[in-house]
C-alpha cells in the first residue's frame, strides 16, 4: 500500500489535527499515528472506520482515488458554485481552488484555538 502514510498524513493535516488528536479519533496514540503516516504500521479496520465516520475520505488514503460525491447530495447553493467554477477559465479556477483552500485552512486554524 504505497503512499498509504503520505495520504493519511495529508488528510490529517487537511483536517488541522496533530498526530494526537487525529490518533484519538482513531483509538491510537500518537506514536501508533506517527508509524502510520512513516509508512512502518499499516492500520487497522477499526481505526479506518473510526476516522471515516469523522469525515476522513478512507478510499483516498486505502487507494489514492478521492470518494466521488453524489450530485444528488449537493444543495442548490453547492451546484451554483460547481456551475460558476466551470464557466471560469483555468487560472481563475486555480485562484478560486487556493482562496477556497486558505478559507478552509482558517477556519480549521479559528476552530482549534477557539477549543484550546
Amino acid at each position: 500500500m504505497k503512499d498509504l502514510g503520505s495520504r493519511l498524513k495529508e488528510e490529517r493535516k487537511s483536517l488541522g489535527l496533530s498526530q494526537q488528536e487525529f490518533g484519538a479519533i482513531g483509538g491510537v496514540e500518537a506514536n501508533a499515528q506517527g508509524k502510520y503516516e512513516s509508512g512502518e504500521r499499516i492500520p487497522r479496520s477499526d481505526y479506518l472506520a473510526a476516522l471515516g465516520k469523522k469525515g476522513v475520505d478512507v478510499l483516498y488514503v486505502l487507494s489514492g482515488k478521492r470518494t466521488p460525491i453524489a450530485t444528488d447530495t449537493l444543495n442548490d447553493a453547492e451546484r451554483a458554485i460547481i456551475t460558476h467554477y466551470r464557466a471560469l477559465s483555468e487560472d481563475d479556477q486555480e485562484a478560486i481552488s487556493q482562496l477556497a483552500t486558505s478559507l478552509s485552512e482558517c477556519a480549521t486554524d479559528a476552530a482549534a484555538a477557539s477549543s484550546a
